[in-house]
């Protein structure tokens, strides 16, 4: 079993996202009995939370299921656990660097696995309109092709 997990802040917008879009591409490649998704948040905001109503809303226009998705915060024993930890930006992989103590060495979605783009963030969308949601998908769905390429090389999966 390959584990995933993907963290933003609050997890609500930027990891749920990823979490989906993820997820969507795992099952559709028929390896969800082998490589397990997740999303956390660095802050305990919105624990328990779902995803933002307008991720949700963008996510569904293309086809990805957020609704079940609830926030969490990250923990020092998802790095034992995951063998990736994807922080969507710098500030939440700084974040995850001085939470771990062992384990497996987050690191920047964008920057390990996009291809058709030159950022190597994931935009937080939370302040701005609908076209952050969507290109915030865009990136989403770029990178995760590649890391489940990634994935299915590596173990064959």
């Amino acid at each position: 079993m390959v584990r995933v997990l993907f963290v933003c802040l609050g997890n609500i917008c930027r990891s749920p996202t990823a979490h989906g879009v993820f997820q969507a591409m795992v099952d559709a490649r028929g390896l969800s009995d082998r490589i397990e998704v997740d999303s956390a948040g660095t802050a305990a905001w919105h624990v328990g939370k779902s995803p933002d109503s307008r991720s949700v809303n963008a996510a569904a226009e293309r086809g990805y299921d957020l609704s079940r998705l609830r926030a969490r915060q990250v923990a020092a024993e998802d790095f034992e656990y995951y063998d990736y930890v994807l922080a969507m930006d710098s500030e939440n992989l700084s974040n995850l660097k001085n939470l771990r103590n062992t384990g497996v060495e987050p690191q920047l979605f964008l920057q390990a696995f996009a291809r058709a783009y030159t950022e190597s963030e994931v935009p937080d969308p939370y302040y701005g309109g609908a076209s952050g949601f969507e290109h915030v998908l865009d990136l989403i769905e770029d990178a995760s092709a590649a890391l489940l390429d990634e994935i299915v090389a590596k173990t064959r999966a």
